[in-house]
């Protein structure tokens, strides 16, 4: 079983290299928000969750090393590494989440440069804290819908690595219907082009001994028409009021396949990840390299990059995409399980503005 994906220490943020996995299990160490941002863009640590819980750390660091001699300066500093922070990847609804609840933390624990510098460090670690909460709420919420027997397609990684926790969010509910003894069986895809679900979902089921298979993207059609799979449980990225969903891309084909299929398709996510304030979703434009690039193990056991495409191609990778509440059966919260309507996720919130 590995170790913690995200921990904090005595000012320093060990965090698991989703890079190198499923080939190497190796830990990376920041000692500042540099280093922090640098993993964040670099997909060292992903999934919106995880990168909420890194970006809170990373603003812990900037307090934890400051010389700051008076509050106002601290918190320039910390303003400073907030904007650097939500630079990194845009469509994350958490990232901004965790850095804007500790600026607000630190602007009303003002009078010391101590009292902010130990309040910052202690709200990353609460923020940590109840995501592991949240995501096993999750879990326990989610497995209600979850069948003995249960043929499930996943999409992407939303479990432990892109939590920093114990459960995650998507793969919560199996990882609890596992723990209730009930028989599952998985259909990971593959999940194009950094290959999320072949190389990290992957990896967690098999720590988990849960029954799996990889499957290509372009195959999750055919077994849904075959009447293999039983339901879809995906995470997200960033939900709106409305019920749109962004999540990896490739998202929105499962959708609108399982719905012509008669599958139910459900969004497993904290209440972090919604987004009342914005009516459209930025979506993360990445290098074409990706695409034109696969990385493996090579015989020699290097990691190793290979050109798939001809030398003269371009390539267009969006990182996400939308899904329509249409296309939604129900989703998964820590609160409770709703339909993706307005007046269904403002009843989650008790129709207070979302924090």
């Amino acid at each position: 079983m590995m170790s913690k994906v995200i921990s904090w220490k005595n000012g320093v943020l060990r965090l698991i290299d989703q890079t190198k996995l499923p080939h190497k299990l190796h830990y990376v160490h920041c000692k500042s928000a540099d280093n922090v941002a640098e993993c964040i863009k670099s997909m060292k640590v992903r999934g919106a969750p995880a990168i909420g819980v890194a970006a809170g750390f990373g603003m812990a660091l900037t307090a934890f090393y400051s010389k700051a001699f008076s509050t106002k300066e601290l918190f320039v500093e910390l303003e400073k590494t907030s904007k650097k922070l939500i630079g990194t990847r845009p469509t994350a609804s958490n990232l901004f989440w965790a850095v804007d609840r500790i600026m607000k933390y630190a602007k009303v624990n003002a009078n010391s440069v101590k009292e902010m510098r130990e309040g910052v460090i202690k709200e990353a670690l609460e923020i940590e804290k109840e995501n592991e909460m949240v995501c096993k709420m999750i879990g326990e919420n989610g497995v209600k819908l979850i069948k003995d027997g249960c043929r499930i397609l996943t999409h992407c990684n939303a479990g432990r690595l892109a939590t920093g926790g114990s459960y995650g969010t998507a793969l919560a509910p199996i990882y609890v219907a596992k723990r209730q003894g009930k028989s599952l069986f998985v259909f990971v895809d593959e999940t194009r082009p950094r290959c999320q679900g072949a190389k990290l979902t992957a990896w967690e089921l098999q720590q988990e001994n849960i029954p799996y298979a990889i499957i290509a993207d372009n195959a999750a059609g055919y077994y849904m028409q075959k009447g293999e799979i039983d339901m879809v449980i995906v995470g997200a990225d960033r939900i709106l009021s409305n019920g749109l969903v962004a999540n990896k891309i490739g998202t929105y084909e499962k959708a609108v396949l399982a719905k012509e299929n008669g599958i139910p398709f459900y969004v497993a996510a904290p209440t972090s990840t919604f987004d009342s304030k914005s009516k459209e979703i930025p979506i993360e434009e990445r290098g074409e390299d990706e695409v034109l690039y696969m990385q493996g193990l090579s015989n020699s056991g290097k990691i190793e990059k290979v050109r798939i495409a001809p030398k003269v191609s371009k390539a267009k990778n969006p990182a996400f995409d939308i899904t329509p509440a249409r296309y939604i059966t129900r989703i998964i919260t820590e609160r409770g399980i709703v339909k993706p309507k307005v007046r269904e996720i403002k009843r989650l919130f008790k129709n207070k503005i979302l924090d």
